[in-house]
């Protein structure tokens, strides 16, 4: 057949570096949508070529020089990206996406500065166990390199520190099997960020790819562990609590069925809520110590085993490391390392979660237990309990942030993600923020990076853009990702963001009052949120004390597109019994002699007429 030699066919020959070889371009660079990558292109076009072999929907970033040809390639294929205003928005956009879907999220940043300011969204994804890959456009390496590159900081070595693993390329031929491997690794086991560091020059050098899918990886099972599992639990007389965590968010079922054949009350980290539909009779809400809902506690006092499922005992979801000690415990976990770290395991089980719920119900005649008529009606009337507490009234000047959160919970439909912030309020969102389905909650848990939630739940809404998205955030949080909100405007993502705004810092005011009795640096400046929401070109809302919770919040819920809704809020004396462990723990680690030097400190305070406060 002829090849027709137009301007456009010799610029493509010239793309790629093969103009002695000049064939029609569905020729020159066939990509298999089978999962192959076969034929000539540049080294970007492979990279874009696999991100869409591996089913990437997305890449969240900024395209800098080092990275405007793989940019380039991105629009050429059609692959979707969004452009942020900043690299953590970038990275927070990714962990959004991925703890939505499960599939891991993609982002796309220069070396030096891009690298640097999203850390804090990978150290967030790595601590909290979510799947990132991570692309980082690296300065020129190999013949090609220089000293003193503009952005040439270590990236290797700072990558190392929020990521699973590092891959470093150095020839245009392991541009395929690098990204590959990312996603490979960035799913197996306990899930995590990598990254993926790619030298600028190779995006522009050619050669003939022939990339086949990996493998899939196997499942790591010992059998002897399983069977003294099982052994234990074969024995009916020992009263079980399971603990789940995120492992069990794909599992749903399998968690269901087991805590009914073992009537077992189902405790869940933050990050495993709607691992169980949290109005299931035998789901009794987070944590199952005094961090979290009172029913937990009450109903693991007398639980004899504690079967702990693709969950990590981290400071956060154990209150400062505040769980009551029980006499056995089972704790099962893709990644050996969280094992034995905080608890000690009576046996320890090194594997997938649903993989093992799935072996263990297998042999369901063996550990069934009789259904408990005793243990349902206690825990419906310790809900009961908490639900009435939970919707009393206390705030005097503002909006009680429990009685808002009830209000939305009750407006929002039911498959609504909602995304929280590191706000005072995360604490009550997680207790009274029913969650009836897995991979509908979101929270920064173990990072606690302040500003996560708006573009966290950007993410989430690019991931579902049919979908009704929320993000309860804080004021001072809100200031330090608040610029992202005009994505949505120019995307027309309708995200609906709501803000509770009291002027201060009231999480720090609330642990500096206990141990200081005055607060230093907490008092946030006065905001125009309404001009605000007009120069994002978003449309604004404001709920004020007296009005209607449910209606005012259905009115920004019905607005089409993105909303800024600021909420006027009191959080007057609330309990939180997070903030309440944490005075505990920190009182109770002091030596005799530091705690007289500490009251004595308060007491001198105390006397101190004058005001003391920022």
């Amino acid at each position: 057949m002829a090849t027709n030699f137009t301007r456009r066919t010799i610029l493509q020959g010239l793309a790629v570096g093969a103009v002695p070889a000049l064939l029609p371009t569905n020729a020159e660079a066939r990509v298999k949508h089978d999962g192959k990558v076969v034929g000539l292109m540049s080294g970007a076009r492979a990279l874009v070529e696999t991100l869409l072999a591996e089913g990437c929907e997305c890449v969240f970033g900024i395209p800098g020089a080092q990275e405007n040809e793989l940019w380039d390639a991105m629009k050429s294929r059609d692959l979707p990206y969004l452009f942020v205003t900043h690299e953590f928005s970038a990275s927070t956009m990714a962990d959004g996406y991925a703890r939505a879907t499960g599939k891991p999220g993609v982002i796309s940043v220069v070396p030096g500065p891009g690298l640097t300011n999203s850390l804090t969204g990978m150290g967030e994804a790595l601590l909290d166990s979510i799947p990132m890959v991570c692309i980082v456009g690296d300065v020129a390496r190999g013949e090609k390199y220089r000293p003193f590159q503009v952005h040439e900081l270590p990236m290797e070595q700072l990558l190392k520190a929020v990521t699973k693993e590092v891959i470093s390329v150095s020839t245009v031929d392991e541009i395929p099997c690098a990204i590959r491997t990312a996603f490979m690794k960035a799913k197996e086991g306990e899930p995590g960020p990598v990254g993926v560091l790619v030298p600028y020059n190779l995006f522009i050098e050619a050669t003939r790819f022939n990339s086949q899918p990996l493998p899939n990886p196997g499942i790591p099972f010992d059998e002897d562990c399983f069977a003294e599992a099982l052994n234990l639990l074969k024995n009916t007389n020992l009263r079980v609590g399971i603990y789940a965590g995120i492992g069990c968010q794909d599992f749903s079922d399998e968690l269901t069925t087991l805590a009914e054949v073992l009537q077992a009350p189902v405790a869940t980290s933050v990050s495993g809520k709607g691992a169980i539909d949290e109005c299931h009779p035998l789901a009794v809400g987070w944590g199952y110590g005094p961090q979290g809902t009172p029913t937990a506690e009450k109903a693991f006092m007398a639980v004899d085993l504690v079967l702990a499922i693709g969950v990590k005992f981290s400071e956060v979801s154990t209150a400062f490391y505040s769980l009551p000690p029980k006499p056995y415990l089972i704790h099962v976990d893709a990644n050996a390392n969280n094992i034995n770290k905080i608890k000690k395991a009576t046996v320890a089980v090194h594997t997938d979660a649903g993989f093992f719920m799935r072996k263990l119900l297998e042999n369901e005649s063996a550990i069934r237990r009789n259904k408990s008529e005793k243990l349902t009606s206690c825990i419906a009337s310790w809900k009961a309990d908490d639900a009435r507490a939970n919707a009393k009234p206390n705030s005097k000047c503002g909006i009680d942030p429990m009685q808002f959160i009830l209000a939305l919970r009750k407006s929002t439909k039911p498959d609504a993600l909602a995304y929280v912030d590191v706000t005072l309020s995360e604490h009550w969102a997680a207790e009274a923020f029913t969650t009836r389905r897995p991979r509908h909650y979101f929270n920064p848990t173990d990072n606690q990076a302040m500003g996560w939630s708006i573009p966290a739940s950007i993410g989430g809404q690019k991931a579902f853009p049919n979908r009704q998205v929320v993000t309860i955030t804080g004021d001072g949080c809100f200031l330090m990702s608040a610029m992202e909100i005009s994505t949505t405007a120019r995307e027309c993502l309708p995200v609906k963001f709501f803000v509770l705004d009291d002027q201060t810092y009231h999480y720090m005011q609330k642990l500096q009052k206990q141990a200081y009795l005055r607060t230093t640096a907490t008092i946030l400046a006065r905001m125009n949120y309404e001009a605000l929401a007009k120069g994002f070109g978003v449309d604004y809302h404001e709920i004020k004390p007296g009005d209607d919770l449910e209606a005012s919040i259905q009115i920004a819920l019905d607005k089409k597109g993105p909303v800024l809704t600021r909420v006027i809020t009191d959080y007057g004396q609330r309990p939180v019994r997070w903030i309440d462990a944490v005075k505990d723990r920190y009182t109770k680690e002091l030596s005799g002699r530091q705690k007289l030097k500490f009251m004595a400190r308060m007491g001198a305070r105390a006397l101190d007429l004058k005001k003391d406060n920022d």
